[in-house]
C-alpha cells in the first residue's frame, strides 16, 4: 500500500474507534499499517496535521452531497438538515467531535459547503457580514453539543460513567436542589436527540431574529 496522508488519517480514524483520541498514537498508527513511525513523518509533520487530515475526512463525509435548497424549501430546515449531516458524520467515530473541534479544515468539498451555506443565507435576506458570522455559529454549536454528548457517553468510562442516569440521581440531593434532580437529564442533554434539535432550533431562530432586527432597523 502506497503511504499518503489520506491513507494515514483514514487509519487514524479506524483505530480512533478502538482506542479514543487519547490513545491514538503516530506508532499505533505505523504499527498497523506495516511501517515505522517516522515514516508516517515524511507525510504528516506532527499530530495536530494528523487531526486535521482526520478532520477533513470527516468534515467532507458531511459535505460532500450538500446540495442548494430545493424550491420551496425554507432556509431553516435547509441549514438544520446542514447540521444534522455534520453532527451524525462526527458521531459516527469515537471522539469525533473533539477530531473537528479547532482543527483546520482546507477541502475543495469544504469550501463548497461554505459557499452553499453563505448564498443560501444571503438569499434569505442576510447579508454577507450577518451569513459569515451565522454559519459558524450554527457550526460551533453542532460540534460543541457533539463534544458534549460524545464525552457523556464515552467508553473510557467503561462500567462507571457518572453520567448514567442511576449515578446522576445518586449524587444530587434532591432535597437540596429539587429543580436541579429533576432536570438533570435535560440539563447534561442525556437525550441525545432531543437535546440536540431544541438547541439548534434556539440557534436557527436566533439568526432569523437578528436578520429581522435589523430588517426593522
Amino acid at each position: 500500500m502506497k503511504i499518503n496522508s489520506e491513507v494515514i488519517a483514514r487509519t487514524a480514524l479506524r483505530l480512533l474507534d478502538d482506542v479514543g483520541l487519547d490513545g491514538l498514537t503516530m506508532r499505533l498508527i505505523a504499527q498497523d499499517l506495516g511501517v515505522r513511525a517516522p515514516t508516517l513523518y515524511w507525510h504528516i509533520k506532527n499530530k495536530q496535521e494528523l487531526l486535521d487530515a482526520m478532520a477533513t475526512l470527516v468534515y467532507v463525509e458531511a459535505a460532500e452531497r450538500l446540495e442548494p435548497p430545493r424550491d420551496g424549501a425554507s432556509w431553516e430546515d435547509w441549514l438544520a438538515d446542514w447540521a444534522r449531516h455534520l453532527r451524525q458524520a462526527m458521531l459516527s467515530h469515537r471522539d469525533g467531535a473533539r477530531v473537528l473541534a479547532g482543527t483546520y479544515v482546507n477541502h475543495e468539498t469544504v469550501h463548497r459547503a461554505v459557499e452553499l451555506n453563505l448564498r443560501t443565507l444571503r438569499d434569505a435576506g442576510f447579508t454577507l457580514s450577518e451569513a459569515a458570522r451565522g454559519f459558524p455559529v450554527v457550526l460551533h454549536y453542532t460540534i460543541g453539543h457533539t463534544i458534549e454528548e460524545q464525552a457523556h457517553t464515552s467508553a473510557a468510562y467503561g462500567d462507571d460513567n457518572p453520567y448514567a442516569p442511576e449515578r446522576l440521581a445518586a449524587m444530587i440531593d434532591a432535597e437540596r436542589f429539587p429543580l436541579t434532580a429533576q432536570a438533570s437529564g435535560d440539563l447534561l442533554g442525556m437525550d441525545g436527540d432531543v437535546g440536540f434539535e431544541y438547541g439548534l432550533r434556539l440557534v436557527v431562530l436566533g439568526l432569523r431574529a437578528a436578520r429581522e432586527e435589523r430588517e426593522r432597523g
